[in-house]
């Protein structure tokens, strides 16, 4: 009876897993811990009867699993509570509820699992690196209770294996509780308080499927892999915002009487140079980019570190210190609540007055507004400073600056069509008509092609083969992409672009695409076929001719193996020796009739 009863209690446990959609990453965990357990009992008993082999080898084995469990939770189990954290706090501004997202999960569990550990994994990294920028504004010794990134000593290895499972617990539910605690601050209440303040703003339009011919999936794709990331990259972001940083940090730091404490002594800087060299140089280090695995670690474990601070800087201490940093600490609330409304409005709020011109009343997809009003905010903020930095040097060279920039605008508008507008439209239309029509329009119907679905394709298309290019082996491509990419905007050659990649690049498009439809409907109907076999040739020519030219190459490609194995077992079989005669570039006549004389001999 009690094996009965114990049968069935397996049977349903098992079955509510499985129907939790949780087999695999319930029966993962459950398994690194009985493993553990099991190691744990085997190495007490080994140790009670002095087996020491087993007793080390049970350790080692047991360290093993320990840090596979480790991995497990904190690179699998923690982003993956951050994004479906996030997502709950978020679920007033998509107009959203529990029971979409579950009705979602169980439609989809997998994709679902995954895009909210995605969503979680870019939350943790850049919350450790937004920490290292702090590290390069504060004061060393501020941050001491988060570990350094950048630290030479830390290894997140050494530290799973040496600290016992219930200090790698509580920093795991200390983590938990300082990011679900940041979620709440900057993005749960702020979107309370835009519903408050704006009961029509919210909730966002993020449709992903609609009746337009518009696809939004790749426009999103377009915007999140060529968009936003040239944005990041060319628009000094991290500057401006380590810039804010630092402003923010002094404002508070006087305003509170902090300011030793935050950004350190200046008398006491001039006083101690070997301490301030010693400090620049742990900034220095703390200028690279976090490592995705050692970020998360870091950022997810080290909280609350044990050990004392690295590089501490002393301060001067005010009176009420304690009372002082939790007014610090209110005032950095606020900050980052205001900031959060900002980033939440002015964008969007930008974003649909200037689509409102052009699409009217109709909704569109917010990322595209935005996106929008990313860049005008941005423009806006790039003029104010560059005109802020004319100013000094008068009239006169702000109207020269304002004659060049306005030239390398012109140009880079005309290579912005050519390189950024034809060429990915020419690049999606032959891959539509390669590998989409083919394989989703049967023959009887006939296939319809929206100009800026195959643009937004064809910029990720071009993206894709432009990284692969500067990848591969040197080739005349390579070399003029590399040669564009090292003159910059500033130095801009309009006429190597045209001559060198633009032209030969539309031509190779244009052929690949004119010759075939040529061939299908200028020369097959001569030749007296079928109205059917007319419009298979007109339907499969293009797959065909790309089949024809690729296995061209390979043969090609093989051929020319070919011919240098030959040469090789030619030359290992006959060739006797190599010798250089005659090697000096401009040797005098007595030299070159020695030398000449001793080859004879």
């Amino acid at each position: 009876n009690k094996i009965t009863i114990c049968a069935v209690c397996f049977r349903v446990k098992r079955s509510t897993v499985r129907a939790s959609h949780f087999e695999g990453l319930v029966t993962t965990v459950v398994g690194y811990v009985l493993l553990a357990i099991t190691l744990i009992v085997c190495h007490g008993l080994a140790a009670l009867v002095r087996f020491q082999r087993s007793r080390r080898l049970l350790g080692v084995c047991y360290i093993v699993v320990k840090v596979s469990l480790l991995v497990v939770v904190e690179i699998g189990v923690f982003p993956l509570i951050c994004g479906w954290w996030l997502d709950i706090c978020s679920l007033e501004m998509f107009d959203a509820s529990l029971k979409d997202r579950e009705l979602s999960f169980e439609s989809a569990p997998g994709t679902t699992m995954f895009l909210h550990w995605l969503v979680g994994m870019v939350y943790v990294f850049y919350f450790a690196s937004f920490i290292l920028l702090l590290r390069e504004v504060l004061r060393p010794g501020v941050l001491w209770f988060l570990r350094n990134l950048n630290d030479p000593d830390f290894n997140p290895v050494q530290e799973m294996i040496h600290l016992p499972i219930y200090r790698h617990l509580r920093r795991f539910i200390l983590s938990v509780v300082v990011f679900g605690s940041i979620v709440l601050l900057m993005l749960w209440l702020p979107i309370r308080i835009i519903k408050h303040i704006f009961p029509s703003f919210l909730p966002y339009n993020v449709m992903l499927y609609s009746d337009a011919p518009v696809s939004e999936l790749s426009l999103e794709l377009l915007l999140l892999q060529v968009v936003l990331p040239a944005l990041l990259e060319q628009g000094h972001t991290r500057q401006w915002l380590k810039g804010l940083v630092r402003a923010w940090t002094v404002t508070a730091g006087y305003l509170l009487d902090l300011h030793s404490y935050l950004l350190g002594d200046q008398e006491d800087n001039e006083n101690n140079g070997n301490q301030q060299a010693n400090n620049n140089n742990q900034q220095a280090r703390n200028n690279a980019i976090p490592v995705v695995g050692e970020g998360l670690h870091a950022a997810h474990q080290a909280i609350l570190q044990q050990g004392g601070p690295v590089g501490f800087q002393p301060y001067h201490r005010p009176i009420k210190f304690p009372l002082r940093i939790v007014l610090l600490i209110l005032f950095m609330c606020v900050t980052l609540l205001l900031a959060s409304l900002v980033c939440l409005t002015l964008p969007v709020f930008t974003g649909r007055w200037l689509m409102s011109f052009w699409t009217g009343s109709a909704k569109i997809h917010e990322l595209y507004t935005a996106a929008c009003g990313l860049y005008v905010c941005w423009l806006s903020i790039r003029a104010i400073t560059v005109l802020l930095a004319w100013m000094p040097q008068g009239r006169r060279v702000i109207l020269l600056k304002v004659q060049e920039w306005t030239l390398m605008i012109l140009k880079t508008l005309i290579v912005a069509v050519l390189l950024a507008g034809v060429i990915p439209l020419l690049l999606g239309l032959l891959f539509e008509l390669v590998i989409v029509a083919p394989l989703r329009v049967p023959l009887d119907q006939t296939p319809l092609f929206y100009p800026w679905q195959d643009w937004a394709l064809g910029v990720l298309h071009a993206k894709i083969i432009a990284a692969i290019t500067l990848m591969g082996p040197q080739w005349w491509l390579k070399t003029v992409i590399e040669q564009v990419y090292a003159n910059g905007i500033r130095n801009i050659d309009l006429h190597f672009i045209i001559r060198k990649l633009a032209a030969p690049v539309i031509a190779v498009l244009l052929l690949s695409l004119c010759i075939p439809y040529v061939i299908a409907v200028g020369i097959v109907p001569l030749l007296g076929v079928t109205m059917e076999m007319q419009n298979l040739v007109q339907r499969r020519i293009y797959p065909f001719l790309l089949m024809v030219v690729v296995l061209m190459g390979i043969l090609f490609f093989q051929i020319r193996q070919f011919k240098r194995l030959y040469e090789h077992i030619k030359n290992d079989k006959y060739l006797v020796g190599q010798r250089l005669v005659n090697y000096e570039r401009k040797a005098g006549k007595p030299s070159t009739t020695t030398h000449s004389s001793s080859v004879q001999e």
